[in-house]
């Protein structure tokens, strides 16, 4: 009934069989980012959120939902990863009020299936754990761009986004 590879011939959502795909190590590398404001910006370099170490309850998060992404994911293979990092990066002008968090996530894995969804979760989960850590001091943060920028393995083979 369908070419598409999500849907059975009844038209139904299905999860695509990946048993004759052939294993590699595949990664994925996801950026997103945060706009936030000055007082955030000191509180997360000074450590004085109430929360705690806004950095590393973020990373902590990004990893458990790298490892969890297919549970909300419905179309997602559980894989098991080999590897997750996550780097923080700060992109200031103090000139233009400007405080961007920008991060990077970097997921890795020996299999039949990619990683990019993981790395997409994951630097995401990041964004929203500063978010939420970081909401009492001024809920106008900005989140995004999320985006792949990288993958490698797989038939499909590399990807590198033009900047």
């Amino acid at each position: 009934m369908s070419e598409l590879t999500h849907f059975n011939e009844q038209g139904r959502a299905k999860m695509v069989d990946v048993s004759d795909k052939t294993e590699t190590i595949r990664t994925a590398i996801a950026t997103s980012s945060i706009l936030v404001n000055e007082t955030i910006h000191s509180q997360i370099t000074e450590g004085t959120n109430k929360k705690g170490d806004v950095f590393a309850v973020a990373q902590v998060a990004a990893i458990m939902a790298a490892k969890n992404t297919s549970t909300f994911i419905p179309m997602c293979h559980p894989i098991p990863l080999t590897g997750v990092d996550i780097q923080f990066e700060w992109n200031i002008d103090e000139t233009a009020a400007h405080y961007e968090v920008l991060i990077q996530a970097e997921a890795k894995t020996k299999g039949v299936t990619g990683v990019e969804m993981e790395a997409l979760t994951a630097a995401s989960a990041a964004a929203l754990t500063i978010y939420d850590m970081c909401k009492a001091a001024g809920k106008e943060m900005i989140i995004g761009p999320t985006m792949l920028v990288r993958k490698t393995g797989g038939k499909n083979g590399d990807y590198n986004r033009q900047v």
